[in-house]
């Protein structure tokens, strides 16, 4: 099944006074425009403009595809809240432009979010150009549109506005952050142009790049129904974040639920402030949920600053208590606790030393965890703050992985997976140790 995302917007240079649309339909999977509509529509305010275009936004991509799954993004307040069905609808024009919004899709194919301005580019430089033309005494045509280049370099300029990450010598994030980026550069400079349907201008590489970041963060948080039906609804989306680096995790030490409780290093805060600024751009993310740790409340205020939400902290996401072996390495275990190191390696019922958390319980606690948010944040995007083991369990259990796959996943520090949850049941790993918004 289809899924794709329709952006719009409309303005009115008066409010009332005259007045045009802008929507973009954009494949959710790829992040690839798909079509675009504009028109100048005559004096009207801004709310009717708005209208205006969401129902051509939703038109457009019915004639794309009448079976897919549409996710509308929008800048309008009113008009999310009101298609949600959170605000009732008393404007006497706006009422049978939301009543025809309403049956372009079956209701349950079509999902509503708000985002800021600055996230909604393509479609308001689109309602800008109807504007214009209008005021031409001309209508808006395609070819002329420079919409879709225009909200890409925008989106580059952001990214290259980042500052560089930094790490401590043989920081293998920072390392492999930079060694994507110098492939990024080799290929972005050579790949073929990015156009749309109606444009076959070319995307400056640096605006590619940000177009990538774009396109991966639509295929993680876009409404989606996997394989099932059109009916099922939005699933609910984790997306699992692991703390920022401590003290010890350059050193590879255990550090659970049961040891110091370290804070972020500023290696940490710093991979911390990346995360909350992508995850800002990207915009999807409509709650935080925190393990109740300090290097994970930490990271998850400082990412939730960046979105302007707060923090709710949940014990089910700590991380496993290791028990004797907290604050040592493998190696140092291994010397001391030979015999129990090898029990845990081998079972999942086993304990480490001095009557830590076997994997078999923490993944008891983690499925009730999962359970409950999963009712809570349905049909939402929720980013959650956690650790290696809960992550790794949250992934091996959505794929029906045997309990020694954890000891077969990389998580690294500061990273991002995600998983969707639908209403039949069924998850899908849609994303997994993601440290791109790391790179320079």
């Amino acid at each position: 099944m289809r899924e794709f995302i329709v952006e719009a917007d409309g303005g009115s240079r008066g409010n009332p006074g005259p007045a045009g649309y802008g929507s973009v339909v954009i494949d959710a999977a790829t992040g690839q425009t798909l079509a675009e509509a504009a028109e100048y529509i005559g004096v009207a305010t801004n709310n009717v403009a708005e209208y205006r275009g969401l129902v051509a936004g939703l038109r457009a991509a019915h004639e794309l595809d009448p079976t897919a799954t549409v996710h509308v993004r929008m800048d309008s307040k009113l008009v999310i809240e009101q298609m949600s069905g959170r605000w009732k609808i008393k404007h006497p024009d706006m009422k049978p432009l939301a009543f025809e919004a309403s049956k372009v899709f079956p209701a349950p194919q079509v999902t509503y979010e708000w985002i800021p301005r600055e996230q909604n580019k393509h479609a308001d430089r689109l309602a800008n150009e109807a504007m214009d033309a209008g005021k031409r005494g001309e209508q808006w045509s395609a070819s002329g549109s420079t919409a879709e280049l225009e909200a890409a370099d925008a989106r580059a300029a952001r990214a290259v506005a980042e500052p560089e990450p930094s790490g401590p010598p043989g920081d293998a994030a920072a390392g492999a952050a930079r060694a994507r980026a110098a492939l990024a550069d080799g290929r972005a400079d050579t790949a073929p142009s990015a156009t749309s349907a109606k444009s076959e201008a070319p995307v400056p590489a640096k605006a590619a790049k940000a177009e990538a970041d774009v396109r991966a963060a639509r295929t993680v948080a876009a409404p989606s129904t996997g394989w099932g039906p059109a009916d099922m609804g939005a699933p609910a989306t984790f997306v699992l974040l692991r703390h920022g680096e401590t003290p010890l995790t350059p050193q590879k030490r255990f550090s659970g639920s049961g040891g110091t409780d370290p804070s972020l290093s500023d290696v940490g805060r710093e991979q911390a402030e990346r995360v909350g600024a992508a995850l800002a751009r990207r915009g999807t993310v409509q709650a935080v949920v925190a393990s109740p740790l300090t290097r994970t409340r930490e990271t998850a205020g400082i990412v939730a600053a960046h979105l302007g939400l707060d923090v709710t902290v949940d014990d089910g996401l700590r991380e496993t208590d290791f028990g004797a072996w907290e604050g040592l390495t493998f190696g140092e275990v291994r010397e001391r606790y030979a015999e129990d190191l090898n029990a845990w390696l081998a079972d999942p019922e086993a304990r480490p030393t001095g009557d830590g958390e076997s994997f078999a319980a923490t993944a008891t606690r983690i499925a009730a965890t999962r359970d409950k948010l999963v009712a809570a944040y349905a049909g939402r995007t929720v980013l959650l703050v956690s650790h290696v083991t809960p992550i790794k369990t949250f992934v091996r259990l959505a794929l029906g992985a045997p309990p020694e796959s954890l000891f077969r996943m990389e998580l690294s520090a500061a990273s991002l997976s995600a998983v969707a949850y639908y209403a039949d049941g069924n998850a899908s790993v849609r994303l997994f140790n993601d440290t791109s918004h790391l790179r320079p």
